[in-house]
């Protein structure tokens, strides 16, 4: 490995994204609960992250469709808090999640028979999308540290959002792809840890970039006066 440089790069990506519905739609608790059961994982994806894209430089953030439309069209505030509640950061794959807001809803039906009798008015009903993403990679290509730093100050928040949030729930990533490659590839396993540790989920996507940024100024510091390995003649 030349000194200095770290193999392999890491590759920032971009992603663009097309809405397109599904077909299905519910009118009640009943049939939501069975069409989550059912919809693609795009559709679980886009209704748990949809607020993020659009959104993205407000806090505190929306809560998820399904939360939104539970309190506000069926009325039902009680389950649309604990909708709300569910927390994306906990869950490691989308089916995960699904299962997570199946059984939220399963449980509220069970404590609660008569909820099954809200039903949504014509034109009111949950129509579910799904989100489909074109994965194109940016300009930026980098070995190092600094060059990483330099970078993320660059990208767009559209390709912080796909290495922070996409690449872990539809990719199947273990974790966010900047946290693996600071500690897989660089070594950095405390910034990646740090970075690991963050929830990305309370704050916006610049609020990510800002506060990766402030983790990666220290150890930047360190890097530039880090004695230079003695070299044989």
């Amino acid at each position: 490995m030349t000194a200095g440089r770290a193999t392999p790069a890491f590759q920032f990506y971009t992603r663009l994204h097309l809405r397109e519905l599904t077909g299905l739609r519910a009118a009640s608790l009943q049939q939501l609960a069975t069409l989550l059961e059912r919809v693609p994982d795009a559709a679980i994806y886009h209704h748990t992250h949809q607020f993020l894209q659009q959104y993205q430089y407000l806090l505190p953030q929306p809560p998820n469709d399904f939360a939104h439309w539970v309190s506000t069209v069926l009325g039902d505030e009680a389950l649309g808090e604990r909708l709300a509640s569910v927390d994306p950061i906990a869950y490691g794959s989308l089916q995960e999640l699904r299962r997570a807001l199946i059984a939220v809803i399963r449980g509220h039906l069970r404590q609660r028979p008569l909820a099954r009798l809200r039903t949504a008015g014509a034109g009111q009903e949950f129509y579910f999308v799904k989100s489909i993403s074109f994965i194109v990679p940016t300009p930026y290509r980098v070995h190092s540290l600094a060059a990483f730093a330099a970078a993320l100050q660059q990208v767009t928040i559209d390709a912080i959002y796909f290495h922070i949030f996409e690449a872990r729930l539809r990719l199947g990533r273990p974790d966010n792809e900047f946290s693996l490659w600071l500690g897989q590839v660089l070594g950095e396993r405390e910034l990646a840890q740090q970075i690991a540790s963050l929830d990305p989920y309370s704050r916006t996507l610049e609020g990510v970039r800002q506060t990766i940024l402030d983790l990666l100024r220290p150890h930047l510091r360190r890097a530039r006066t880090s004695p230079e390995p003695a070299r044989g003649h």
